[in-house]
């Protein structure tokens, strides 16, 4: 009889890291969690560092408990990969030894970000058309940042790479990046798929950290001696190219085809639409273009900001008498919110909710955080109806960055992959169906990005072909909602009023009357 076999996928998300093993069917046998935070560095305004000696340790824990968990032998498990939140970086000496970190939204370098706009006419919007990235969250300017004010520590910089390749590092002893991830630092080639150091060298900077670039589901090496006695992993197993989370998550739930789209919905929203790898980014720098995990195409890629955030605040700051009610129901308080948004009509008695704005990547800047054209009608404007315009909201935003990748890729759109959280809405998938006008469906898969990493970890080991034949052979189809069209011509007018609202709360923040709920570095 054979042995079992098994695949590991380590996802370094934002607030987490977990360990998850798939058997080779992709079903998930276990998994393993530890929250960690990532902080401000004393002195650093608006610096989110990463803490890779503590982090470090919660990986190998978790490593451990998952095995534990699943029951069965380290040598059992094939290969493994890893997926990362994008953008974070990790700085290393010659010898391999990190030595600075800091995680995505880590956006201290303001003052970097306006002296290259200052002193470099253009750049941004060339580097743009390269990589699709703007320097707002980009490597260079953080770099830039650390030559700055940390000379000793920049001098001694010898290689880059991501925090997914960071844990890989660790596993294997290689430094290297894939263009999914690495993509993110701005320093890169969309259509070569490799690092543009030339970048670096006209900003005066360092041009000899660039690690190799491996294609995702490329065979690293195997788990070191001395990674294997910190996580009780075996030196048999295979370490395996990973990739973004944005994109190995795409994978994972099948948008692995040109013109294939998915919603995201997190605590921030992606929307996100495979294009070819050519397809140059548009001229208004509105949307941000990232390499895919699939080698011959590059994702469009809108982002809503907070959405899920905001209603987990709605729900905190709001919502103690549905908590109570859910409690005593035995359900979650967001299925009874839906519950009770259901009987509220379409449009939410006008009101508007003032969150996120729609993408605007070469100049992002929110307005504060508000609801306007409230009624002061109990029975009109309460808990329900504020509930169900965030819902409609946070579709309405997505539309709209949907609409701007249709405009400048040409690309089609029938229908729409809808996963993370808020897929788990019925409301509110039947709200993004009727939004949009495309088909909505939902993945019966849990762990997206993780089952992504899985699948990078079993083309290493032979297991399949390519992503695409593993995308084809693993993901399950749970639920599908077709459009009302007759909703969605009362949802256009809607999207119009909004965006011209929008317009105007974003000249209170110009005008210094409200704060911005957020501002990219260098604004």
């Amino acid at each position: 009889m054979n042995q079992q076999k098994y695949l590991m996928a380590i996802d370094a998300g934002t607030g987490s890291v977990r360990a998850v093993i798939f058997d080779t069917k992709g079903n998930q046998i276990s998994v393993s969690q530890a929250e960690w935070t990532h902080l401000e560095e004393e002195g650093v305004t608006n610096s989110m560092s990463f803490d890779f000696e503590s982090n470090w340790e919660l990986v190998c824990a978790c490593i451990k408990e998952s095995i534990l968990n699943a029951g069965i032998n380290a040598e059992d498990i094939l290969g493994l990969s890893a997926t990362s939140m994008r953008e974070g970086i990790v700085l290393y000496d010659e010898n391999g030894k990190e030595l600075w970190a800091v995680a995505n939204v880590d956006a201290r370098a303001s003052d970097e970000v306006r002296y290259l706009k200052d002193n470099f006419e253009g750049i941004e919007e060339e580097f743009y058309a390269s990589s699709g990235q703007t320097f707002a969250l980009g490597a260079l300017p953080r770099i830039m940042w650390l030559k700055n004010n940390r000379p000793n520590l920049y001098e001694r910089v010898a290689n880059i790479s991501m925090i997914g390749d960071w844990i890989l590092a660790k596993l294997s002893g290689v430094i290297a990046t894939d263009p999914s991830n690495g993509g993110t630092t701005g320093v890169f080639s969309l259509s070569k798929r490799s690092w543009d150091k030339e970048m670096a060298t006209k900003v005066g900077l360092k041009d000899d950290i660039f690690p190799s670039v491996l294609e995702v589901g490329e065979v690293m090496g195997t788990v070191s001696e001395k990674a294997a006695s910190e996580t009780s992993l075996s030196t048999l197993t295979k370490v395996v190219m990973g990739g973004g989370d944005v994109q190995l998550g795409s994978a994972g739930l099948g948008v692995v085809e040109a013109g294939d789209v998915a919603v995201l919905g997190g605590s921030f929203w992606q929307q996100v639409v495979n294009i070819p790898k050519n397809t140059k980014p548009p001229k208004d720098m509105g949307i941000r273009v990232n390499p895919h995990v699939i080698d011959s195409l590059s994702q469009a890629e809108g982002i809503t900001f907070f959405s899920g955030l905001v209603m987990r605040w709605f729900r905190d700051a709001f919502c103690d008498m549905e908590k109570i009610e859910a409690d005593k129901r035995g359900m979650d308080v967001y299925t009874l919110l839906e519950e009770k948004a259901r009987k509220v009509p379409i449009g939410s008695y006008d009101i508007m909710p003032i969150f996120s704005d729609t993408m605007k990547y070469g100049k992002w800047y929110h307005a504060a955080p508000s609801f306007l054209n409230l009624n002061i009608d109990a029975n009109i404007c309460n808990r329900a109806s504020m509930f169900r315009s965030l819902e409609e909201n946070a579709a309405i935003v997505s539309s709209i960055n949907l609409e701007k990748i249709k405009e400048f890729s040409g690309i089609e759109i029938e229908e729409i992959v809808f996963a993370g959280g808020a897929s788990r809405g019925a409301l509110w998938s039947q709200i993004l169906a009727d939004v949009t006008g495309y088909r909505v469906k939902i993945p019966k898969v849990t762990e997206a990005t993780a089952l992504g990493a899985a699948m990078a970890a079993g083309v290493g080991c032979g297991i399949y072909k390519d992503l695409v034949s593993a995308a084809k052979e693993l993901v399950v189809w749970d639920k599908t909602y077709e459009p009302n069209m007759k909703n969605k011509k009362i949802y256009d007018a809607i999207k119009v009023k909004w965006q011209k609202a929008y317009e105007t709360q974003l000249k209170l923040v110009d005008e210094k009357i409200t704060t911005s709920m957020w501002k990219a570095p260098g604004l």
